[in-house]
This record gives structure tokens, C-alpha cells and sequence, in this order.
């Protein structure tokens, strides 16, 4: 059975990608993963605000007592020669690289264009098999439009593409007005792949003790539903690669991602609660499936159920909504007995 899959211009082993999170800070976290059979490992991200403001942190603290001690100064350098780097991250990604025969696939999130651009071509030059752009960003400028925005992201996606030769995969939010047309343009601006989707943190507020809280919260089974639709809407359409992540926990997850076309599926969730080696128990289910269903490749299976081949391709649209919930309460008052009036379209009662 051929459990190979095609990501990024690569052969994977296997369609299990181990996606960014902060299991992959540790070296040994990373060689675990790629013993219990992750066909790929995205490595946690390096954020060109969190360098930015080590940086500023830095330089106020060397600064803060310099009008009192005047002779402190001779011994640190100007404040505009500060500078904190992404050497640590660096390192990293060639750690991982002499490490595991897996790819190792660096995640960026960069605030200026010259960052995103700065760290790019140093991710690619310490031996990144390639690089997950992930545009994780909460516009708040009322006077950035939508459309403003839209062009920034393509511009982004151009701009690092022009300066490096690895793949670029592009991690993307759901909330875009006509998530369509953008990935036509992420394909036409040169992503190599769209990993759908990003999840953001909502904070949370304490309000006895007047405080903003963040928490932590993994994803849900219910997340699988929508990189599931749009990977199966957009299969064949879009000239890409898919990878889906959020939401997938079991080896059923994982075929329902690889049938609507992902090319890989994307796991941390999962490996949080049940650690890294609970890989290989995917691996065995998604095996057993696929001899039990008689699919003898990752490649036969794939894109069998997307919008292009399924039996009822309009099931996949918002059209569809109206009919389901119509069916469900069909379905509940065969079960049922209400005591007033029924209308003539779903078996409901009216209002009074």
C-alpha cells in the first residue's frame, strides 16, 4: 500500500504533517516525530513582531539608567546598533535539517515587507525545505480597506517568491469576502500551496479581576468542517497544492481531507492530548481503512469526493443550506407530534 503524497514539490511518506506549533521547539520532539511516521514537519513560527519588540525591550533597559551613570554607556553599544535576531530560530531549522531525513518546512510571520523578505532568503539559506508564509493578521486600521489588504497579502506572496527557490505554502484566514478569487491570486502571485486554515486566539476576559486573558484552545472535530468545503470547492480549480489544517484528530479526519483533495493533512491538536507517538496509531487506522475500502495509494484516494466528482456536487454550496435544515425538521416531526397547525413547507409549526 502506497502511502506517499506530493507536497511542495516533494514525495512525503506519508499525507501526516505535523503542523506549526511549539512541540516542534525541541530537537528531540522532532526526531519523535519523524519515528512515529510524520511525513513532514512544520517547525513553529519565527514573528518578526516578537524580534522587534525584544529588540525595544533591549534598548530600554540598557538605556533606562544611562543619564545617571554616565560611564555605563561606554560599555554597551549605541541604542540604534541594537539589534535582536532570528539566530536562535535559525539555528534551529539547521539542527532539524542534520537531524531527521523528513522536510523540515520553516513558518514565517513577518510585519514589514523588507522582513518578510530579510528572514525568507535566511530560512532558505540555513537549508529550509521550504516555507509556510503564515499571514496571521488582526486588521484593526479603519482606514485599510479590504481590498488594500487583499493586494498587501498578493504582494507579500510575490515579493518573497522573486527572492527564493524553495516552495512557499501560504497559511490562510477563512475571512476573506470572496475566498475564491483570493486564492486564484495567492496561485497566480506564485503560492505553491494554501494550508487552510489559520486559527485565531480570541482573548478572553476575567471580569473580577478586570483582566484580559488568553487561553489556549485546541481544535475541535466541528473545525474540520471548513477546510473540508473549501478544499473540496476548490479542488481542480485552483492549480495548487491543498493542506488542511484544524480539526483533524482521528484517521477518519485525515480521509475525509485526502478525498475532498488535500495533499496533506496537518496534526498538533491531537499530539498535544496524546502525544507525539499517537501518529503511528493514525497511521495503522488510515492503513486499515484503505485495504478495508480497497484503495491501494494516497493518490487514488484523493480528490474522490470533491466538489468536481462527488455524486451531489451542490451539496457543497450555500444553496444547499435552506434544503438540509428543511430535511431535518422533516425528518423530526415524522418522530413527533405537535399539537397546532403545520405549514407547507417543512413540517413546522406556525407562530401564534
Amino acid at each position: 500500500m502506497d502511502l506517499t503524497t506530493d507536497y511542495l514539490g516533494m514525495t512525503l511518506r506519508s499525507p501526516l504533517v505535523v503542523s506549526s506549533s511549539t512541540l516542534s521547539e525541541e530537537l528531540d520532539n522532532i526526531k519523535r516525530m519523524e519515528d512515529a511516521g510524520a511525513g513532514a514537519v512544520v517547525l513553529y513560527s519565527l514573528f518578526e513582531e516578537q524580534l522587534t519588540h525584544k529588540t525595544y525591550e533591549l534598548k530600554s533597559h540598557l538605556s533606562e539608567n544611562s543619564e545617571n551613570f554616565a560611564e555605563s554607556q561606554v560599555y554597551f553599544p549605541e541604542p540604534e546598533e541594537l539589534y535582536v535576531g532570528p539566530e536562535i530560530y535559525l539555528t534551529h531549522v539547521q539542527n532539524a535539517k542534520a537531524s531527521v531525513d523528513i522536510p523540515v518546512i520553516a513558518s514565517l510571520n513577518g510585519t514589514t515587507p523588507g522582513g518578510w523578505l530579510q528572514y525568507a532568503t535566511m530560512l532558505e539559506e540555513v537549508g529550509a525545505d521550504a516555507l509556510e508564509l503564515n499571514l496571521y493578521d488582526i486588521p484593526t486600521d479603519m482606514s485599510l480597506s479590504g481590498a488594500d489588504l487583499e493586494r498587501s497579502y498578493l504582494e507579500i506572496v510575490r515579493t518573497v517568491k522573486a527572492a527564493v527557490n524553495i516552495p512557499v505554502a501560504v497559511k490562510l484566514s477563512p475571512f476573506f469576502s470572496n475566498l475564491s478569487y483570493m486564492a486564484k491570486q495567492f496561485e497566480r502571485a506564485g503560492a505553491n500551496s494554501l494550508v487552510m486554515f489559520n486559527r485565531f486566539y480570541q482573548p478572553d476576559i476575567n471580569p473580577e479581576a478586570l483582566e484580559i486573558r488568553s487561553h489556549l484552545l485546541f481544535s475541535t472535530p466541528q473545525d474540520l468542517r471548513l477546510p473540508l468545503c473549501w478544499i473540496g470547492l476548490l479542488y481542480g480549480r485552483v492549480g495548487t497544492d491543498f493542506a488542511a489544517t484544524s480539526g483533524v484528530r482521528t484517521a477518519l479526519d485525515a480521509i475525509k481531507l485526502l478525498m475532498v483533495g488535500a495533499n496533506v493533512t496537518m496534526i498538533a491538536s491531537a499530539l498535544y492530548k496524546h502525544g507525539i507517538e499517537y501518529l503511528k496509531d493514525i497511521e495503522t487506522e488510515l492503513r486499515h481503512w484503505m485495504e478495508e475500502h480497497e484503495y491501494e495509494s494516497i493518490h487514488q484516494m484523493r480528490g474522490r469526493m470533491s466538489q468536481q466528482h462527488c455524486p451531489d456536487p451542490g451539496a457543497f454550496e450555500r444553496a444547499q443550506y435552506m434544503r438540509t435544515v428543511s430535511r431535518l425538521f422533516q425528518n423530526s416531526n415524522r418522530h413527533t407530534r405537535h399539537p397546532g397547525p403545520r405549514n407547507n413547507w417543512g413540517g413546522i409549526p406556525k407562530l401564534p
